[in-house]
């Protein structure tokens, strides 16, 4: 039904003439999907990589009127998923008025809807629920009880209306009959006690309820949808058998695949202002480093695999250096940037804040892990663009770095301030001879600002093959000779040394 026809529907005997004929939740997904694929329309548009894993399987579940479980690791877009699925339902469908539980007009299942109905015959106010009222989401933790999802027992109800304690009328319905009609999701089923989950068993298996000692059946209409950490992760809890044996379907997610999703959920999902925007251009060799460091993440030997490396680190990650180049132009006083790769280190807080750590990292300490990610992320796609420092090592091609690491051998050293105005940043890396022709040699049609970060990416690059030497302090990147600042090693520069 669409808005226009419901406006003239406002009784059940107005809806009988309309023709409107009930379908219960899944087959009206499944109907609705239908429509979608034959149209080749996509309803989960917005989610990213799953176009050839993920969505058609949860096609196929919706296909067979499945109960779904969504399994996979934090960050795999797993609730997103289970939220677009609205889409898929009715625009509008009608309920009797004033009931808790969305009492379909021609077949009502509650106590009130049916004395209504037998009291009121033809003239039943109807009302009419969107498909996002339809929705309802609920997130496991310890503390969930039977009463909040399935219903108990109202005893001021019971005393307001003078009702007895054997009368259902004095049932507080829960979360789940509340959701008749419509999509039921649990998030992080394992989270949610065992004896709670065994409540659910009729739900899954017959459509019906039980409250206290009520004698009550009530075939309630819902799309469940659950969601969960693989059970090897999830320590706080697992999935009772018999629930897992009840739902229908079981759906693995899974994080990019590749950089180029990975960045178009970034861009997608990043909250940038308008005013950083318009002041602020992020070249895409940045936008790379940034979803790298999480490819990085999730195959390093530091980082709990098990635990996983969520896809809003390099969301917040993303933010963050955007906020980073904004406050360095407000500093400078200048009115528009180029993102830099010494604006990486500002988005140290996004990944230490999301990675859970083994021992040995532990021990190394989640900052340190951090700052190895970043320069394993440099470092994997400075190859890509440049000629591999160790192999030119081992061959005897000619060195294109000749010139720059001659240069640093002969005692010079450079400080980059992380808050450089843009002057200065040029200025300091045109001081290199034969740095501007490297990134001349290789990308000969990049200018300007573009230049200057290809400049400042080969230095960081060389640094990470062991060519330069690279100290982080507080406020500055220095870099030197290798071998010069073995030799000048300090214990007060042990904290700093990131080669």
């Amino acid at each position: 039904m669409t808005i226009k026809q419901t406006e003239k529907i406002k009784t059940l005997g107005q809806l009988k003439k309309s023709g409107y004929t009930t379908t219960n939740v899944k087959e009206e997904m499944r109907n609705n999907l239908i429509q979608a694929l034959k149209s080749n329309t996509n309803v989960f548009e917005e989610i990213k990589g799953f176009e050839e894993s993920v969505i058609p399987q949860l096609q196929t579940a919706i296909l067979s009127c499945h109960n779904i479980i969504l399994l996979g690791l934090r960050g795999q877009a797993k609730t997103r998923v289970a939220r677009l699925m609205t889409r898929l339902l009715d625009e509008f469908i009608p309920v009797v008025s004033g009931s808790e539980i969305n009492d379909d007009p021609l077949r009502p299942i509650s106590h009130f809807g049916r004395q209504l109905v037998d009291e009121m015959g033809d003239e039943t106010p109807i009302s009419w629920i969107h498909q996002d009222a339809r929705f309802t989401e609920k997130l496991a933790t310890p503390d969930v009880s039977v009463a909040d999802l399935i219903g108990d027992i109202d005893p001021i109800k019971a005393a307001a209306q003078k009702l007895t304690y054997a009368d259902e009328r004095i049932i507080h319905f829960g979360l789940i009959p509340r959701s008749n009609r419509g999509i039921f999701v649990i998030n992080e089923l394992p989270d949610l006690q065992a004896r709670i989950q065994v409540s659910q068993f009729n739900i899954l298996q017959e459509g019906d309820i039980q409250v206290r000692g009520f004698k009550l059946r009530l075939p309630l209409d819902i799309q469940f949808i659950f969601t969960a950490n693989p059970e090897d992760y999830t320590n706080r809890g697992s999935i009772v058998t018999p629930l897992k044996d009840r739902i229908d379907s079981q759906i693995l997610t899974h994080y990019p695949r590749t950089i180029d999703v990975s960045r178009e959920i970034t861009a997608q999902e990043a909250q940038l202002g308008q005013e950083q925007k318009e002041r602020i251009q992020t070249h895409p060799l940045v936008a790379d480093l940034i979803e790298q460091v999480a490819f990085e993440a999730r195959q390093h030997e530091l980082v709990d695999q098990k635990s996983g490396v969520s896809a809003r680190l390099t969301i917040s990650a993303f933010e963050n250096l955007h906020s980073m180049a904004e406050r360095r132009l407000l500093l400078n006083g200048e009115t528009k940037t180029l993102t830099r790769i010494s604006d990486l280190y500002g988005i140290i807080p996004s990944i230490t804040g999301k990675l859970e750590l083994v021992y040995e990292g532990e021990l190394e300490g989640i900052s340190s892990v951090a700052f190895m990610l970043i320069g394993k992320s440099i470092r994997t796609l400075f190859v890509t663009m440049y000629p591999d420092p160790e192999k030119i090592k081992k061959s005897k091609l000619e060195n294109p770095y000749t010139e720059i690491t001659q240069w640093f051998a002969e005692g010079n050293t450079l400080d980059f301030l992380l808050n450089e105005n843009a002057k200065d940043y040029m200025n300091k890396l045109s001081l290199i001879p034969g740095l501007a022709e490297v990134v001349k040699q290789f990308h000969p049609k990049v200018k300007g600002e573009e230049k200057l970060l290809h400049m400042e990416f080969v230095l960081h690059g060389l640094s990470e093959f062991s060519q330069l030497s690279k100290h982080k302090l507080d406020t500055t990147i220095q870099f030197k000779d290798l071998v010069g600042s073995i030799f000048n090693f300090t214990e007060t520069d042990e904290d700093s040394e990131l080669n």
